[in-house]
């Protein structure tokens, strides 16, 4: 069956660094657009960072650019979110997703979430 289980949440203060694993099983890892988003009660979720398939091309939300990195090993089939200068603004339950379109279907994924909590 198709798993996304993040990993590496936790509290950390602010001005912090934290480095978020999403490790997938059960489909064509290499083939997805994996992303992560994050989502706090009472909000839409929202994305904050993607990458392409098979890796070229990364792209992130404004705020984010500069502090977070996105990346992936399709070898381990595990992408990755390094948050560096961590805010208070930026806690919350952290997803990975992935998302493809194989011949006329369309594949979409979720993991459980992993929480980030920035705070002194």
């Amino acid at each position: 069956q198709v798993q996304l289980v993040e990993s590496g949440g936790g509290l950390v203060q602010p001005g912090g660094s934290l480095r978020l694993s999403c490790a997938a099983s059960g489909f064509t890892f290499s083939v997805y657009t994996m992303s992560w988003y994050r989502q706090v009660p009472g909000k839409e979720r929202e994305l904050v960072a993607a990458i392409s398939s098979p890796g070229g091309r990364t792209d992130y939300v404004d705020s984010m650019k500069g502090r977070f990195t996105i990346s992936r090993d399709n070898a381990k089939n595990t992408v990755y979110l390094q948050m560096n200068s961590l805010k208070p603004e930026d806690t919350a339950v952290y997803y990975c997703n992935a998302r493809a379109k194989v011949f006329f279907r369309e594949y979409e994924y979720w993991g459980q979430g992993t929480q980030v909590t920035v705070s002194s």
